[in-house]
C-alpha cells in the first residue's frame, strides 16, 4: 500500500552521474532512474512529478565566484536542466512511460512552458511531469523550485533523491564516520543546525506548507518505491 497519493521527485544533477568523476550522464544509470520511476509508476498508482537539477553540467554559483554575473550564471545553469530533462524524459519514452516535459523560460521547440492547471491535468492522466529551468528566475535553487512545485501541484511529499547520500546527518559521512544520522528531523532543527537537507528558502517553504521531505539514497535500486510505500529509510522532516 502506498503512503502517497501525489509526490514530487527532486533528482540531483550529480546523481546522474552515477558517482563517476568526469562523466556528466551515466547512461546506465539514468536508465536504472527511468526503470525506477516506471516500476513506482506501473506499481503505486501514483501521480509523479520530477525536478531535475543541473549541477552534473552547470553551477551557477560557482560560475559566479569565478566572476560571472550571478544572474547570467544562473540562467546557464536553467539550461543545463533542461538537458538533463531531455535526457531522462528520453529514457523513460523508451520504456513507454508516458512523460510531459514543462520548462521555466521559454523553450517551446523541446518543451511545454510551465501552466500549473496543466501539469494537474497531465498528472491527472497518470503521465510522469518533469520540470525544468527551476523557477525561472536568478538567485533561486533547483531545490526551492521543487518546493514550489510540488505545494502548486498539491504534492503529498517532496522527496529528495541523494547521490550516494542515504540520509540527513549532522556532518559529512563520506569524511567523519562518527557523523550522527538522523531518521526524523522537524523542519525547524533542520533550519537551526543548519543540516544540508536542501537550502534554508526551499526548507521554510516546505515548512509553511506544512510539506514533508524525505531524503533519501537514489542509488539504492527500488528506494524510490520504497519510500513512496512508507519504508523507514532516510531522514523524515516534517
Amino acid at each position: 500500500m502506498t503512503q502517497y497519493k501525489r509526490v514530487m521527485l527532486k533528482i540531483s544533477g550529480e546523481a546522474l552521474t552515477g558517482g563517476h568523476s568526469g562523466t556528466i550522464i551515466d547512461a546506465p544509470t539514468l536508465s536504472c532512474i527511468a526503470e525506477q520511476i516506471r516500476d513506482v509508476v506501473q506499481n503505486c498508482q501514483i501521480d509523479l512529478g520530477i525536478v531535475v537539477g543541473g549541477g552534473n553540467i552547470w553551477r551557477g554559483q560557482a560560475a559566479a565566484e569565478r566572476g560571472m554575473d550571478r544572474a547570467q550564471a544562473d540562467y546557464a545553469g536553467m539550461l543545463a536542466t533542461i538537458i538533463n530533462a531531455l535526457a531522462l524524459q528520453d529514457a523513460l519514452e523508451k520504456i513507454k512511460v508516458d512523460t510531459r516535459l514543462q520548462t521555466a523560460i521559454t523553450v517551446t521547440a523541446v518543451a511545454e512552458p510551465f501552466i500549473r492547471r496543466r501539469a494537474i491535468r497531465h498528472l491527472e492522466k497518470g503521465r510522469v511531469v518533469i520540470f525544468a529551468a527551476g523557477t525561472g528566475n536568478p538567485y533561486v535553487s533547483t531545490d526551492t523550485a521543487a518546493a514550489l512545485r510540488a505545494i502548486e501541484i498539491g504534492a503529498d511529499a517532496l522527496l529528495m533523491a541523494k547521490n550516494q547520500v542515504d540520509a540527513v546527518y549532522d556532518s559529512d559521512p563520506r569524511v567523519n564516520s562518527r557523523a550522527r544520522k538522523f531518521t526524523h528531523l522537524s523542519y525547524i532543527d533542520a533550519l537551526n543546525l543548519r543540516l544540508k537537507v536542501m537550502d534554508s528558502t526551499a526548507l521554510s517553504l516546505c515548512m509553511d506548507n506544512k510539506l514533508p521531505i524525505v531524503v533519501f539514497d537514489l542509488g539504492v535500486e527500488g528506494n524510490i518505491r520504497r519510500v513512496i510505500e512508507g519504508c523507514p529509510i532516510g531522514t523524515l522532516v516534517s
